[in-house]
């Protein structure tokens, strides 16, 4: 993909170009465990990382309860419980962008890129976490998507699909997709993405990121310059 044919990069939120310490896993490993889990952190982060956070609850309860009405039942309440304890937890969290995040959003602003954040997260959540790095729409990047805004969460294309409709984007393969598990470059496949990247900076490791072959795997978003201009 030649620079010029860019349009537009979708990144994920969380380990990809914001560092919020794992907070959200191992909030979640808390409360998966809490409600019939027996999962360490390593686990949730392979099993749960990029996806929507409801559903990255009822799959890690689901081996763990035969009966599906008392498996909703459990998903919804550990779902509410974690929505709660995270928002607690983001008061007091120190959250920062992931290194080189100024770098490639200044780079990509220069050249009429679209800076777009995508993220399992719901809104509250994400909103949450943009105003914690004083980040703004229209100066540091250009668009928000959020799980809660889409039918289907990753891997389905839904998200992505929904930024280009909002930028008036028509082909795929004019859009990058980065992220930091192998549901992210689930999603940029399943969206027909031209450049679908892992990054090794949050969830999950070089080897299980190259399970999903990507185009690139790299370890510092200022990588993703020479990947560009390749």
């Amino acid at each position: 993909m030649e620079r010029n044919s860019v349009s537009a990069v979708v990144f994920d939120m969380a380990g990809t170009t914001v560092d919020e310490k794992n907070v959200v896993y191992r909030t979640l490993m808390q409360i998966v465990n809490q409600y019939g889990g027996d999962y360490s952190l390593r686990e949730v982060l392979d099993s749960g990382g990029g996806k929507e956070k409801m559903q990255a609850i009822r799959d890690l309860l689901q081996p763990h309860f035969n009966n599906l009405d008392v498996l909703q039942s459990k998903v919804d309440l550990a779902f509410a419980e974690f929505k709660e304890r995270l928002t607690k937890a983001y008061l007091s969290l120190d959250v920062t962008p992931c290194d080189g995040v100024g770098v490639i959003f200044s780079f990509l602003k220069s050249r009429a890129i679209k800076v777009v954040l995508n993220t399992g997260y719901h809104d509250v959540i994400a909103q949450n976490l943009i105003k914690k790095l004083n980040w703004q729409v229209g100066r540091d990047f250009d668009l928000l998507i959020t799980a809660d805004q889409v039918a289907n969460s990753r891997p389905a294309p839904d998200m992505i699909q929904l930024a280009m409709d909002k930028l008036s984007i028509k082909d795929p393969s004019t859009v990058v997709k980065i992220g930091d598990t192998v549901i992210d470059i689930q999603e940029g496949r399943s969206a027909q993405c031209g450049l679908v990247i892992g990054i090794t900076s949050g969830a999950q490791t070089r080897a299980t990121l190259s399970s999903a072959s990507p185009d690139y795997i790299i370890d510092n978003l200022i990588e993703l310059i020479e990947v560009l201009k390749a």
